[in-house]
């Protein structure tokens, strides 16, 4: 599922949610004109049923084929917008966690870019500890994509 990564990438963290497109767009844009790559990270949940083994078993199996599905349909987006073959990776645990892990373990990430979303409950609780507090202890800048902005805004801006 991974390709060789380019030597400078850009990680996006994925979802399903409206702000997770625009962060997107704005990477593999930015990629696009300077050469760089694009890492697309799905964080899924922990599963905890220690009761019953095989449920919490087959309950991690649905959430990474769905994690894999939402990559790949991403990626493909990507490639035929840009013709650059995003790297993927599926992790399980806290999501502040994970991201923070996989920048700490991949040379390559230069730049984390996090979509912002627009309701009335603020950014959303990535970007709000990504951005916030424990950004000074990442070795890479954090750019936080207005979920608002149009696609032609976007790519005015990059």
């Amino acid at each position: 599922m991974n390709e060789v990564p380019q030597a400078r990438q850009f990680l996006v963290v994925v979802d399903d949610t409206p702000e997770c497109r625009k962060a997107l767009r704005f990477a593999w844009r930015r990629a696009q004109r300077t050469g760089a790559g694009v890492t697309l990270l799905r964080v899924i949940d922990p599963v905890d049923f220690q009761h019953w083994l095989a449920v919490e078993e087959r309950m991690r199996e649905e959430a990474r084929e769905e994690a894999e599905t939402l990559l790949k349909s991403l990626a493909a987006e990507v490639q035929q917008q840009s013709e650059i073959l995003p790297e993927l990776v599926v992790r399980e645990g806290p999501i502040s966690d994970v991201v923070m892990k996989l920048i700490d373990e991949d040379a390559t990430i230069r730049i984390l870019v996090l979509g912002a979303g627009t309701g009335s409950d603020g950014p959303g609780p990535l970007v709000s500890q990504l951005a916030g507090k424990i950004s000074g202890a990442m070795r890479v800048p954090v750019t936080v994509v207005p979920g608002n902005l149009s696609d032609d805004q976007l790519d005015l801006l990059t």
